[in-house]
């Protein structure tokens, strides 16, 4: 008798083991089911644990089905976003309710070169900018300005940005809304603002100058021209003249830039010796007196044949130049001119052995209005513009121009003018 209860209670036992390890292998199939995207029960899965059970089943498996179908549109509607903003020359941006990226297309990755594989990112690891996050707060409360710029600092470099900011609905059902962000790169208009606001600040210095003197002077002879001594006079004129010249010189290499930086520079190419044309220009600064006690050579290469350029500008380069060179080194200095062959160009330096030029300074040497030594400039005549306008008019070639000096080792001049006009 015992013995018989014993075996019914081992069966009884055995049955309940293996419903049990049913039930446990089905709920941890539905767990999993979390993340699937089938139908977690197939014809191997226990299908013997009651109509209860069943129904679960299938219900959990109309569930997937629905998610996936949901899922796949939403990434269709994403991928259709992405391609119809992707060719957008603006950067666009959509992130989530947690900012979470979900879009960024090509222009943003041009803007930010280090955002890369940055779907699914939070925002705030992407881009650091606490004025731009608090830009995407100001979006989220529906008070942000309609356009704001923000600047982007990454190291030494600068990126200013132009944004507009919008909430959208969110495509996959989800609470909270999404908010996209269109960011145009302004960082270009910017630094020309600045070159702008620069360039108007130096000319009317400059201009101020010798208009104040000249104001002073006139105000001087006007009130007391006739007691005043004739020597005085004319020391009057004379400096009313210095200046006069002076302000002309400025305007005419303003309007030189000006001609230079227009769509038509009025550039003028014929087939032109080189030789030819510095040794006329060497010869003809002999005779000049700003030339005296200063020895100047010219050597050429002798393969350099003709070139295709405008011979009044390149001569107003290397006038340029020489004028620099006779101006800052002090007398007895040597100013060479030499022209040499190059693989695709023609290279030609002016070197002298004067004073040389700081090295805080040669990065600066060929802005507008930039002087190595101001006082000097200013009292040699000098306008700060005619290193701009070197640069200009071999731009203008198709060819290049930098410098080379040493304080103490003189100076030297180098423009690569191209054998071959550039169309």
């Amino acid at each position: 008798m015992f013995i018989l209860i014993a075996l019914v209670l081992a069966v009884g036992l055995g049955v309940a083991l293996k419903k049990l390890r049913d039930y446990r292998r089905a709920i941890r199939s539905l767990v999993l089911s979390a993340d699937a995207k089938e139908p977690f029960l197939h014809e191997d899965e226990p299908a013997s644990l009651g109509v209860d059970w069943d129904q679960l089943c299938a219900r959990t498996n109309e569930l997937i089905t629905e998610n996936n179908r949901l899922n796949q549109l939403r990434f269709g509607q994403l991928m259709q976003l992405e391609a119809t903003l992707g060719s957008l020359q603006e950067a666009v941006l959509i992130v989530d309710a947690n900012n979470y990226i979900l879009l960024a297309n090509r222009a943003l990755q041009a803007i930010f070169p280090r955002a890369q594989n940055i779907l699914k990112q939070r925002l705030e690891l992407v881009l650091h900018s606490r004025d731009f996050l608090a830009y995407v707060d100001a979006v989220r409360a529906s008070r942000a300005e309609p356009q704001h710029e923000i600047e982007f600092v990454d190291g030494t470099q600068s990126t200013w940005i132009e944004m507009t900011g919008a909430l959208i609905p969110p495509l996959d059902g989800a609470k909270g809304s999404w908010a996209l962000f269109v960011l145009h790169d302004i960082t270009k208009q910017k630094k020309l603002e600045g070159v702008r606001k620069d360039f108007v600040a130096n000319v009317s210095h400059e201009l101020r100058t010798p208009l104040s003197i000249i104001k002073g002077y006139i105000e001087t002879l006007v009130d007391g021209h006739r007691d005043m001594p004739i020597a005085d006079r004319e020391r009057f004129l004379l400096t009313i003249q210095r200046h006069t010249d002076r302000l002309n010189s400025l305007l005419e290499d303003l309007l030189t830039l000006s001609r230079l930086e227009s769509i038509y520079p009025g550039l003028r190419r014929e087939s032109t010796s080189l030789a030819s044309l510095i040794t006329g220009l060497v010869d003809d600064y002999h005779a000049r007196p700003a030339a005296a006690g200063h020895q100047l050579a010219f050597s050429i290469d002798p393969a350099v044949g003709n070139l295709l350029l405008d011979p009044l500008k390149i001569t107003q380069v290397f006038e340029n130049l020489v004028d620099n060179a006779l101006k800052y080194t002090p007398k007895g200095t040597h100013i060479d001119l030499s022209a040499r062959l190059r693989e695709h160009a023609v290279e030609v330096c002016v070197r002298d052995n004067g004073p040389g030029i700081p090295a805080e300074d040669l990065p600066h040497i060929f802005e507008r209005f930039y002087r190595v030594d101001k006082g000097r400039s200013r009292e040699k005549g000098g306008t700060g513009l005619g290193l701009s306008i070197v640069k200009h008019i071999v731009q203008l070639h198709g060819g290049r121009v930098w410098v080379e000096s040493a304080l103490g080792q003189g100076t030297a001049f180098y423009l690569s003018l191209p054998l071959r006009a550039k169309d």
